[in-house]
């Protein structure tokens, strides 16, 4: 009994951290990783995205998790050390309230290279990417991946 413990609190960490390194993403729909090729997303996708994003419970979420997090990082000293789940989502969490109707996924490195993938509605949109994510401590430089994808067909 006393080698089986370690083993199984050793077995459930290892599996808890394989769990825990997906990219972000703002909607289901978005891509897997930044690296995977965008689709073209419907239009019900998009206001379903857009829908969720603008609630104000979301939005109240959103910001009340950007809050925690930097308040987190702040004590933890600042912008020196983050960790890539960590910015990974408080930058997803930024361009979901920013861009309500994009379908991207996020993912981060240990240094604070952040990638963007996915699709946006139009040019402004993909334009605010970088401004957006950049205005998270600890995010050193943005590769945006993302590319103009208008949703195809008419919300039902």
């Amino acid at each position: 009994m006393q080698k089986l413990t370690p083993f199984l609190i050793s077995a459930l960490l290892v599996f808890g951290v394989a769990a825990c390194d997906n990219a972000s993403k703002t909607s289901e729909s978005a891509p897997n990783n930044p690296n995977e090729a965008a689709q073209t997303p419907t239009a019900q996708t998009t206001e379903a995205s857009q829908k969720d994003a603008q609630s104000e419970v979301r939005r109240r979420q959103l910001n009340s998790d950007i809050r925690a997090r930097e308040q987190r990082n702040d004590a933890t000293g600042g912008d020196a050390d983050r960790a890539k789940g960590d910015l990974a989502s408080e930058v997803r969490s930024k361009l979901e309230a920013n861009i309500p109707k994009g379908q991207i996924t996020v993912d981060a490195t240990k240094d604070g290279v952040v990638t963007v993938g996915g699709t946006v509605n139009n040019q402004q949109e993909l334009a605010k990417i970088e401004t957006l994510a950049k205005q998270i401590k600890g995010v050193k430089s943005v590769v945006v991946k993302a590319t103009i994808a208008p949703p195809t067909g008419k919300p039902q």
